[in-house]
């Protein structure tokens, strides 16, 4: 296949790539039961790390990431390729100059048919389920408005007999004076390509929607919008419109100069703990029936956008 690509270096295994003293960063797109080890034997080596969702099946599993990270100077992050799209610099846009006035309850829901039984997806074994593979979306962008983590959740998760995976997930997120909700499937929606997204965001005085905000297998034109005063109903007042863009190209370019120490956002792994954490709270309340309170410890806002805490370039 090398020769017929025209590839110029090839490597017998993971550990010879590794060892490659020309490699700065790695892609880590693996099954979810083998994000952890392969990103901890990247940094180890002395790579940087850009490594697909779910970052871990464990929050502990995130904390010590967290702490290799610190200790060889490496950057690690998790790929949500969705934060890279304009759509949602746009949001923060408007929630920070107070559109919809203070933020008040987020809704979400993702919804795909993984009906293949060789599916990693429905081995829950491997991380498989509709929480670990959609949730997690629905959890960062909430974490995403509101700059924080819940300090306590309340799930109902219904399970494929046969695969043993949750394929119908629902959740509803404390946030304090604030809440989110979220529903994600993996046996329901469409039946294509494409999954079934919605996120709206409810202000104290108006409203934001959009119709494609995670992950899109295919570059797509999407939109957000808004609803104030003059709206009525659901019908939006003002519509931001986006031209399709490839959101996975352009994770690639800013995490690559981010590297280079250009001024770009970072997200740290810190959010991926909070992810990590709130979802090992939604299956604890699933199994309990009952509230399930995260730790206090994990409180914080996440941190994005331009920062002067630069990784250092590897070789």
């Amino acid at each position: 296949m090398a020769r017929l690509l025209g590839v110029p270096r090839v490597y017998t295994g993971y550990e010879e790539l590794l060892g490659d003293p020309d490699i700065d960063a790695v892609y880590i797109p693996l099954p979810n039961q083998l994000h952890f080890e392969w990103s901890l034997r990247a940094l180890e080596a002395g790579k940087h790390v850009l490594c697909e969702k779910p970052l871990c099946l464990t929050a502990g599993e995130v904390a010590q990431l967290c702490a290799v990270r610190d200790r060889t100077g490496m950057h690690i992050e998790e790929a949500f390729a969705y934060r890279n799209h304009a759509q949602w610099e746009k949001l923060d846009e408007l929630l920070a100059a107070g559109t919809i006035g203070e933020v008040r309850a987020v809704h979400a829901v993702l919804a795909k048919q993984f009906l293949d039984p060789t599916d990693i997806r429905n081995n829950p074994a491997v991380g498989g389920g509709a929480m670990f593979d959609l949730g997690s979306y629905a959890i960062s962008a909430c974490n995403l408005v509101f700059k924080c983590q819940p300090t306590r959740v309340v799930a109902a998760l219904e399970y494929d007999p046969a695969f043993g995976v949750d394929r119908l997930s629902s959740a509803l997120l404390d946030y304090g004076d604030r809440h989110a909700a979220f529903t994600v499937a993996s046996q329901s929606g469409p039946s294509g390509w494409g999954s079934h997204q919605q996120l709206s965001v409810l202000g104290a005085n108006g409203w934001l929607r959009f119709d494609f905000p995670y992950a899109q297998a295919r570059p797509t034109a999407c939109s957000i919008e808004l609803g104030d005063a003059a709206s009525v109903g659901s019908f939006p007042a003002t519509i931001f419109r986006f031209e399709p863009v490839n959101q996975y190209a352009l994770q690639v370019e800013r995490f690559s100069r981010l590297l280079l120490g250009h001024d770009v956002p970072r997200w740290p792994i810190e959010d991926s703990l909070l992810i990590l954490r709130t979802i090992e709270a939604l299956f604890e309340s699933a199994r309990s029936g009952a509230w399930h309170a995260l730790p206090a410890s994990a409180a914080g806002p996440t941190q994005s956008g331009p920062t002067n805490d630069r990784p250092s370039r590897h070789s």
